[in-house]
């Protein structure tokens, strides 16, 4: 991406949502192509480190639970819930990734109801969920993730769980390059202004939101979650693959991805 097409600023909510809905449609085949192996067909994969659901059951039991999967992309988590014994269903912004998700249905034999939708104004009804989920869906891209936040509480029953991981915070300090020269601090941790690469126009194309740990924290205790884990994945032994801006260099200096783990109150 040429440096004139990359730029920090702040961009109206409607000019993000047709942003990242463009952006997410047209690279869908791409993103596929490139990290459809990885994520698999049927399987629930946390983040680049490669940290499966299968092993860390940070939703606990899922089996009879009603699972809502967030920023779904191609559904893979949603399809791998299923096999799991849960009753999931899909949701993303990008007809896009739906479609690769529509596709994976055919090829696995499993599948979960599709759903096209914003995150900020979910069409399920309160307590329509045992438990919330994404990885690295819908959160960093919309302005108002305290929003989503609440309204991920309102479709969740009481004493479900809200799970979602993004890239760790710390990660904006530094450039989005794998090598040596990500691994210095040019950007400050308490700049919240979206990272947003635009055409020749100046129009944004793609839009993503920064907030630190204590601003993830504060949304979820401010949408009436109790905050239970904050994982960091750490870069496990004999991977030596590289997405984006995450690498063995990288990884084994300092965490890429943030695991929250909250759960509802019983009593809200």
């Amino acid at each position: 991406m040429d440096e004139d097409r990359v730029t920090r600023r702040r961009v109206d909510a409607a000019v993000i949502r047709r942003a990242n809905r463009g952006w997410w449609d047209a690279d869908a085949d791409d993103y596929q192509a490139e990290h459809g192996a990885f994520l698999g067909d049927a399987d629930f994969v946390w983040c680049p480190e490669g940290l499966r659901e299968a092993d860390a059951r940070l939703l606990g039991d899922v089996a009879g639970r009603r699972i809502l999967e967030l920023g779904c992309g191609a559904a893979a988590a949603a399809r791998w819930l299923a096999t799991a014994g849960a009753h999931p269903v899909a949701l993303d912004l990008s007809a896009g990734m739906l479609r690769h998700a529509a596709q994976a249905a055919e090829r696995t034999g499993v599948r979960v109801p599709l759903v096209q939708a914003d995150a900020l104004a979910l069409p399920f009804g309160d307590g329509a969920f045992d438990s919330v989920c994404t990885a690295f869906g819908a959160i960093p891209f919309v302005d108002d993730s305290a929003g989503a936040m609440r309204e991920v509480a309102r479709v969740l029953r009481p004493g479900g769980r809200w799970v979602f991981s993004v890239t760790h915070p710390m990660r904006w300090i530094f450039l989005d390059d794998p090598g040596e020269g990500g691994l210095t601090a040019v950007h400050s941790y308490f700049d919240r202004s979206p990272y947003v690469e635009q055409d020749e126009q100046g129009v944004a194309t793609y839009v993503e939101q920064h907030r630190t740990l204590g601003d993830r924290i504060r949304e979820l205790v401010g949408a009436g979650f109790r905050l239970l884990d904050l994982v960091e994945p750490e870069w496990p032994a004999g991977h030596e693959g590289i997405w984006g801006q995450w690498s063995p260099l990288r990884g084994r200096l300092f965490p890429g991805t943030a695991i929250f783990v909250a759960e509802k109150p019983a009593d809200r």
